[in-house]
């Protein structure tokens, strides 16, 4: 579907009139800034690391002081990422994104970015510095990652680096601050690069047609759809082995489903399951950190 082109900065909204230029009212840009933001990732991350940090003993206030921060740094992460490819979604057509279709320009998404990033920081020293350290890193990693590393075989690095500073964040936040176990960091990086390659799956066409050659792309799709689970799975085990003591009837269960999972969807022919699959895999491995609670630390 082609369209004329949006006008640019505030004269978009405008209409001419015959007795000059009449304002109009001007379309509602919200709901496509938060389309921009990728929100299902962004509130899910966010949930996540806010009951991750209640179940680690922060309070209320600090919990909530988590989740804020969370918040800013996936907000920043996202509105960055649809900033930097604007023209290569545009090149492919990306009609479920707003810059590509015309309902917002670039640097519109872009100036939402760097205020969520501004934001972030101090959001982050709420916890302290050495928190606010863990957590700005892995917000970095993924700003590296829009602009940089997602072209090149490095490209998993950046989503290692930042969902494995999630649970430093937490620890480290706490009223007496921590280390977290070695297995929830690992767990979380694991958990990284499974996310990379669920996300690129769907689009390693069109990443290959606008030149971006990330390490997803570089091995392929069919190579992706069985790694993908298998990554989620091995993180599940990360979980249910790593902390101290015999794993457990529910340690048991949770590695048993998320193995069953994994073979069903790599083993269908729908190309949607192995995403599916690893979804599925990804959340029982959440599920298995937020069950260990304090046992992070």
């Amino acid at each position: 579907m082609t369209s004329s082109p949006e006008p640019s900065g505030y004269l978009a909204g405008v209409s001419h009139h015959p007795s000059g230029v009449l304002p109009r009212t001007p379309p509602r840009r919200l709901p496509a800034l938060l389309r921009c933001c990728h929100p299902e990732p962004a509130l899910a991350v966010t949930a996540f690391v806010t009951a991750l940090a209640v179940a680690a003993g922060h309070g209320p206030a600090g919990a909530a002081a988590v989740g804020a921060a969370v918040l800013a740094g996936q907000l920043s992460v996202g509105w960055c990422n649809d900033a930097a490819d604007a023209a290569r979604d545009t090149a492919c057509g990306r009609t479920d994104k707003p810059v590509a279709d015309g309902r917002l320009s670039a640097r519109t998404v872009a100036a939402a970015a760097r205020t969520a990033l501004v934001l972030c920081v101090p959001l982050s020293l709420l916890g302290g510095p050495g928190a606010a350290a863990a957590h700005l890193t892995g917000v970095a990693a993924g700003w590296c990652y829009n602009l940089r590393l997602k072209r090149t075989p490095l490209s998993p690095l950046p989503y290692a680096v930042g969902f494995a500073s999630l649970p430093v964040f937490v620890t480290l936040g706490l009223p007496r601050p921590a280390w977290p176990a070695w297995w929830a960091v690992a767990a979380g990086a694991l958990l990284g690069v499974g996310a990379h390659l669920v996300n690129v799956l769907p689009d390693i066409e069109d990443d290959l047609a606008t030149g971006v050659r990330g390490l997803p792309q570089r091995l392929g799709r069919t190579v992706c759809r069985w790694l993908a689970p298998l990554v989620m799975l091995v993180a599940v085990g990360v979980v249910v082995a790593g902390p101290p003591g015999p794993a457990g009837t529910a340690g048991r269960w949770l590695a048993a489903a998320a193995g069953a999972v994994a073979v069903a969807g790599t083993a269908a022919r729908r190309s949607r399951w192995p995403f599916r699959a690893a979804m599925v895999v990804a959340g029982l491995a959440v599920t298995g950190l937020l069950w260990s609670g304090v046992g992070v630390v």
